[in-house]
């Protein structure tokens, strides 16, 4: 049998979303001048995890029409590998997605793994993190404690200017990566373009909706109800120095972007070019052409065109990759299972 060789992914944007945006993944993608879908902000990239409520809304399919969450099922140590399937059995634990905020995000929290397996019976929270096309204001944990009656007061009366005020306030520059640990309440800002890498789970608690396409009140809380939901969002107050060590800042920079995050997930920056080739050693990973072109290759003999914009699987079994030319990429990886692995 032929083995598992790298896929070139088309985009996965599920529509109607409740914030706008969707014009900057198109333009990354296809070129400024393609046409856009409003309300499509966001692009499931190698989703083996449907929207939070549906059956297969967000579900990535591979070229032969197969789900890739199925296909994986089918043979994990082929996607996955034999350490990873070890270690985590045939769950990937990684969701990555472009992410285009046509206006700010409503301020939100994700429930951590505790708390998503006791309320919720599910193997995973919510922690992400995020790496910067473009860049925006972010709002990132708050600045002070804040009390459970506080924060239920504000979430019922919707008073978005004493939460917008009680967050810290940070401007994301174009090549930073910033980790959003689960519990963290958050809002990106209008303009950001991102690659988003996350638990595989769709677990969001509103705070805020008011002027948002939703009806928070009803689809804020994870069907738990608010008094529940909220227990979920992290009310401590935290310093300045602390939010602003969330953030690595330094666009020239190759290999790991994102240090304090192997529990959850890895992200690389490589670059080709310079006259030799650079990669990174067999498993599970989703690449993200964020510059240039250039060229991705396989030791199974697998050879991929990479443009700005392209989204590309590799499985496992299509060995170590090696990627020349004149590209930058975003190699989004799942959790090491024993070790960490070097990227160049």
């Amino acid at each position: 049998m032929r083995p598992l060789q790298p896929v070139v992914l088309p985009a996965n944007q599920p529509r109607n979303r409740f914030y706008a945006g969707g014009t900057q993944i198109t333009a990354l993608r296809d070129g400024p001048a393609a046409a856009a879908v409003e309300h499509t902000p966001e692009d499931w990239v190698a989703s083996v995890v449907p929207l939070f409520g549906e059956d297969e809304v967000g579900l990535t399919r591979l070229p032969s029409g197969e789900l890739l969450r199925d296909a994986v099922a089918a043979d994990p140590v082929g996607w996955l590998g034999p350490e990873h399937v070890e270690s985590f059995g045939a769950d990937p634990h990684l969701l990555v997605k472009l992410l285009d905020a046509g206006q700010r995000l409503p301020v939100h929290a994700h429930p951590d793994r505790g708390w998503a397996a006791r309320h919720l019976g599910l193997d995973h929270g919510k922690t992400e993190a995020w790496v910067f096309l473009e860049p925006a204001v972010v709002h990132l944990g708050f600045s002070r404690d804040v009390s459970a009656d506080e924060l239920a007061r504000w979430v019922a009366e919707q008073d978005v200017s004493a939460l917008l005020s009680t967050t810290h306030r940070l401007q994301a520059r174009a090549g930073d990566a910033v980790l959003v640990p689960a519990g963290l309440p958050h809002a990106i800002g209008e303009g950001a373009l991102l690659v988003e890498l996350q638990e595989p789970s769709d677990l969001s608690v509103l705070v805020e909706w008011d002027g948002f396409a939703i009806d928070g009140a009803a689809a804020g809380h994870l069907g738990l109800g608010f008094e529940t939901a909220l227990t979920a969002v992290d009310r401590r107050g935290l310093a300045r120095d602390a939010v602003e060590g969330l953030v690595q800042s330094d666009a020239t920079a190759l290999g790991p972007l994102l240090p304090g995050a192997g529990a959850f997930f890895r992200a690389d920056r490589v670059r080709g070019g310079g006259g030799g080739a650079h990669g990174w050693e067999a498993g599970f990973a989703v690449v993200v052409a964020v510059a240039g072109a250039g060229q991705l290759a396989t030791a199974t003999g697998a050879e991929v065109r990479l443009e700005r914009g392209s989204t590309v699987l590799v499985p496992h079994a299509a060995g170590p990759v090696t990627v020349e030319g004149d590209v930058e990429l975003v190699v989004c990886r799942p959790p090491s299972p024993a070790r960490q692995h070097h990227v160049e």
